[in-house]
């Protein structure tokens, strides 16, 4: 397809996407830095999270917290929230951390732990239909969608017809054997290095890690193929996983993330692609569906 073609197609892909734009900011406007645009966006470009839709795992060394994608995945959030309710993750075990690449946590195939309400299998989610869904498209080019940008807090792309959330670092996924119906939430993994959209289409992802992916991030890398523990010394053992909505309330955290439809956060989309800091010498003008950051805070 030409040019002039794909960029017919990209204009035609729905009145409901908006566009962040790619024009540089106008010179005479103020810089303002993340932490400054963050600080001055109102309150009503914020959008609190579900504790129903949040995991806490609870590891040796601290917490992560994992915020579900209800709108994108549904059948695996309801089946990963039974297997939650079930303590199905207590005394399971990161099993897997492959360097640029993964890390992996679940049970070892034939581990007989009840899963409560969960089920082994499930359809497959890897995308939903494309109309209706409302994106913060970015103009820039993209190597793997004809469309990309940001809708209901997660990284998205599309071609079209469908639509799919993104293999972007922190982003949660359901693993699977060879079958499409084979992942049904009980062994998940989260990306911790340079984005693996080959996976798009292929995987469920099934939310993203809010908080504490340091502490995933840095676990140390299995010597074993595709980065496996051989050993069980080299695992960590997960103490146990809850949702939010199951915690009391002084143990929750009041998360809330920056909407991804705000002006705040196309203001965000700017200020990474155009970098006018004094130290940048060339201000770039492009930006990578991975590269915008989705901030998180906790809500005062």
């Amino acid at each position: 397809m030409g040019i002039v073609g794909r960029l017919a197609g990209l204009i035609g892909l729905g009145l409901m996407a908006s566009c962040a734009s790619t024009d540089a900011p106008a010179s005479d406007l103020p810089v303002r830095s993340l932490g400054e645009i963050l600080e001055q966006s109102p309150a009503s470009d914020w959008r609190a999270v579900d504790q129903n839709n949040l995991l806490y795992m609870q590891l040796p060394t601290g917490r992560v917290i994992i915020e579900l994608a209800a709108d994108y995945t549904p059948l695996h959030t309801a089946n990963i929230q039974a297997l939650a309710r079930a303590h199905y993750w207590d005394g399971a075990a990161i099993v897997r951390s492959q360097e640029n690449y993964v890390v992996q946590w679940g049970r070892d195939e034939g581990d007989a732990r009840p899963m409560g309400q969960g089920q082994a299998t499930l359809a497959p989610e890897f995308d939903q239909p494309r109309a209706g869904v409302n994106i913060t498209r970015l103009t820039d080019p993209d190597s793997y969608a004809r469309e990309v940008g940001f809708a209901n807090g997660f990284p998205v792309a599309s071609n079209g017809s469908r639509t799919w959330m993104a293999h972007c670092y922190g982003m949660v996924g359901a693993g699977r054997g060879d079958t499409a119906d084979s992942g049904s939430g009980a062994e998940l993994y989260v990306v911790i290095g340079h984005a693996p959209r080959h996976l798009d289409r292929n995987i469920a992802t099934v939310g993203r890690v809010l908080q504490g992916m340091e502490l995933l991030s840095t676990m140390p890398r299995g010597t074993g193929a595709l980065g496996f523990y051989e050993t069980p010394a080299e695992r960590t053992t997960i103490r146990s996983v809850r949702l939010g909505s199951e915690l009391p309330a002084s143990e929750r955290v009041n998360l809330e993330t920056l909407r991804t439809d705000s002006e705040s956060f196309r203001a965000v989309i700017d200020s990474r692609r155009f970098r006018r800091e004094s130290w940048f010498l060339d201000p770039v003008g492009h930006i990578n569906l991975c590269n915008v950051p989705l901030p998180v805070r906790v809500r005062s």
